[in-house]
């Protein structure tokens, strides 16, 4: 019998606290290869990407200390950071959502 072999799953750095979690589980913002920035839901546009986690803390960090502005090395709109918070305030609902309807 021939045991059949685990995918890999992906790994990716979050920027704002720095942990390695499944990319599945994180958010990609994107710089296009024209230089604009945004937020990528899908996780297949072409371009620099960085990843964060679906939470206000690493999103605050990451604004803070301006590592989606080092990743990409361009300045990073607010209306980036305003559709982060609106997304991670979404998945941060849906989140417990989840918790309630298991319990």
């Amino acid at each position: 019998m021939q045991q059949q072999r685990q995918k890999k799953v992906p790994v990716r750095r979050c920027v704002g606290c720095n942990a390695q979690k499944p990319k599945r589980e994180l958010v990609r913002i994107v710089r296009s290869p024209e230089g604009d920035v945004g937020v990528d839901l899908t996780g297949k546009k072409s371009g620099r990407g960085a990843y964060l986690c679906p939470s206000a803390a690493c999103l605050a960090k990451a604004r803070k200390a301006k590592r989606l502005e080092h990743a990409f090395g361009v300045p990073v709109p607010d209306n980036v950071y305003e559709r982060l918070t609106e997304e991670i305030a979404c998945a941060e609902q849906m989140a417990k959502e989840g918790t309630e309807r298991a319990t």
